[in-house]
């Protein structure tokens, strides 16, 4: 019996290695591919090199050594840059970061959530009708004339990610999604990261918040201190790995004692925010 063919990969990581100018790795011979349709979580401790890789996902940055691969084109500082192929792939993939307000720069929400359609050259008609559906969707009618700087966190995540809704991407890049968020909204916003994914898109989260890795992906790649992957697994698979948790520095080990006994336990790390961020609208 023929094994039914898988989707072509969205993106591919070839031998990745990156160092800042003048500084040491912050990737080491990185090899994964992301496929159509998939949900994967980079997991990984602080300065790990989980933002760097989202970067390099998006054409931000470039490998020191080996090539990553989108839709089946090398992104290079020209490809990137070069149409017809730099505005099928900004349209295509979208890139909420760690701080919104990276990404925040129009007078108004509303204004905000239509910049994508209209760099694509849509037709006002639908570029209205884009606005209004998202607005809705997000629950922000209420604030389209207010200034997203004028927001509060919550607030301004929800207008990021609806600024990358209305521009149609296939892909989603979310960099520490949860990040500084309260516990409703970090509850709202996985809610609806996951109803895209079931909608078709293709998501690709770095985090290490294990609580949201679990929430929402299917397959997990793990980073390593030394600026590896230490794991590329389905989540479960990951999350019942203890020692591999231990070992790149997810969890910590907490012992107490009561009496003559002591109890040891694993304990996720907070979240903290990781790498550096450039701003950029998918």
């Amino acid at each position: 019996m023929r094994r039914p063919e898988l989707p072509e990969p969205v993106f591919e990581a070839r031998d990745v290695c990156y160092s800042y100018p003048g500084g040491p790795p912050i990737l080491r011979e990185v090899n994964f591919s992301v496929r159509a349709g998939e949900c994967v979580a980079v997991l990984g401790a602080n300065a790990s090199g989980k933002s760097t890789l989202l970067h390099l996902l998006d054409g931000l940055y470039f490998p020191t050594e080996g090539k990553v691969m989108a839709f089946g084109r090398e992104l290079t500082e020209e490809s990137v840059e070069t149409p017809p192929f730099s505005r099928e792939f900004r349209q295509q993939v979208g890139y909420l970061f760690q701080n919104s307000d990276a990404q925040l720069f129009c007078p108004t929400v509303e204004e905000e959530l239509a910049f994508g359609p209209l760099q694509l050259r849509l037709p006002a008609e639908e570029v209205e009708a884009r606005v209004a559906d998202t607005l809705r969707l997000f629950g922000l009618e209420h604030l389209r004339e207010r200034s997203p700087q004028t927001l509060s966190g919550g607030e301004k995540k929800k207008v990021a990610l609806a600024s990358i809704i209305t521009g149609g991407p296939r892909v989603i890049l979310a960099d520490e999604p949860t990040a500084g968020l309260d516990p409703r909204t970090q509850q709202w916003l996985l809610e609806l990261l996951f109803e895209l994914h079931r909608a078709g898109l293709t998501l690709v989260t770095a985090t290490h918040d294990l609580v949201a890795a679990a929430d929402l992906a299917d397959r997990v790649i793990v980073l390593s201190e030394d600026h590896r992957v230490a794991a590329d697994a389905p989540t479960d698979t990951v999350l019942r790995d203890l020692d591999l948790l231990l070992a790149v520095n997810l969890i910590h080990v907490h012992s107490h004692a009561h009496g003559s006994i002591t109890h040891v336990h694993p304990h996720a790390h907070p979240v903290q925010h990781d790498d550096h961020e450039h701003p950029h609208r998918g």
